[in-house]
C-alpha cells in the first residue's frame, strides 16, 4: 500500500532512539489555468471540499482564470461575428472557442 507515489516517506526518531518510517499521504498542488499557467483562485487544495466548493460558479469555472475566460469569450463572439477566423487563434485557446461556440 506505501509503494505508491502517492505516500511520501518521512523519517522519524522515536524516543528510545530507534529510526521508523512514517508514511503520508502527498498534498494536493494548487489547479493551474492550462492557457496562461496561473494559479485559479476560490478552489481549495484540500482533496475533502464538497463538491460546491470545488470549482466556479461561473463559464469555465474550476478550469481556466478569469482573465483567459474573458479573452474566450471575446474571441468566440468575434469569430460568430465574422471579424475573425478560426485559424487566427491560438492552439491553447482553440478548444475553449470550440466549446464557446458550439454552446
Amino acid at each position: 500500500m506505501h509503494r505508491s507515489s502517492s505516500f511520501r516517506r518521512l523519517d522519524r526518531v522515536t524516543p528510545k532512539q530507534r529510526h521508523v518510517i512514517h508514511y503520508e499521504r502527498k498534498r494536493g498542488k494548487m489547479p493551474h489555468c492550462p492557457i496562461c499557467g496561473s494559479a485559479l483562485n476560490g478552489i481549495p487544495t484540500r482533496q475533502r471540499a464538497p463538491r460546491s466548493r470545488k470549482s466556479n460558479s461561473r463559464l469555465f469555472g474550476g478550469v481556466l482564470c478569469a482573465t483567459c475566460t474573458g479573452t474566450v469569450i471575446k474571441l468566440a463572439s468575434r469569430i460568430e461575428q465574422g471579424e475573425m477566423k478560426l485559424n487566427d487563434i491560438g492552439i491553447k485557446q482553440r478548444n475553449y472557442v470550440l466549446q464557446m461556440i458550439s454552446h
